[in-house]
């Protein structure tokens, strides 16, 4: 299945939409990991060139948590998709509400492609607020309760059967200056790993 091509067919096409034109076995995926933003250039994108920015940290966190992975061909075959909860680069320091909201439709479509996830983690505030904004639409209230990550950490939350897991932002320099973060990242992956062994 091409996610882009689901996507488009699912939620429309859309100008500056930027979505992840790679194939995946929807059946094969137990885990999802939602960061918070796309880059501006769709090559440093996870599945854009192989030595993409935002590989060049989420990897090493899958490392440290355990995972045998060099690429994003690894992650995928551990049953591991990685995406993007604005699908919009930002333009500005903060992500402005606007953003998440026009992204909704189409991170709300991509999370209902995999039928045997059993993990959703969230990385980073705007990954939880953007999750919070598709899962109120039919529990009427926030799945993630609006306090600290580092408070929500120890509590299992589900959202139906899936365990879902807020946790820190996995891409951009400023995660390798805080090292407490990347310490608990990897954390919160190696029991994602767990769970989906």
């Amino acid at each position: 299945m091409n996610i882009k091509k689901e996507l488009e067919t699912k939620a429309g096409i859309a100008n500056g939409i930027f979505l992840n034109d790679i194939e995946v076995d929807p059946f094969t995926i137990k885990a999802i990991m939602i960061n918070e933003v796309v880059p501006s250039d769709p090559l440093q994108d996870f599945y854009g060139i192989p030595d993409a920015d935002y590989l060049k940290t989420t990897i090493p966190l899958l490392q440290g948590a355990g995972a045998e992975v060099d690429s994003i061909q690894d992650i995928l075959q551990m049953g591991i998709y990685i995406t993007n909860a604005v699908k919009i680069p930002k333009t500005e320091y903060a992500i402005d509400k606007s953003s998440i909201e026009s992204s909704l439709p189409y991170l709300e479509a991509e999370l209902s492609l995999f039928p045997n996830i059993k993990v959703i983690m969230l990385m980073g505030d705007v990954a939880k607020k953007a999750f919070n904004m598709i899962t109120k639409k039919s529990t009427k209230k926030n799945v993630i309760p609006a306090v600290s990550t580092y408070k929500l950490r120890s509590s299992e939350i589900y959202y139906g059967d899936i365990r879902v897991m807020p946790s820190y932002i996995m891409t951009g320099g400023n995660i390798l200056i805080e090292k407490s973060k990347v310490t608990m990242a990897t954390e919160d992956i190696a029991t994602m790993l767990e769970i989906i062994k």
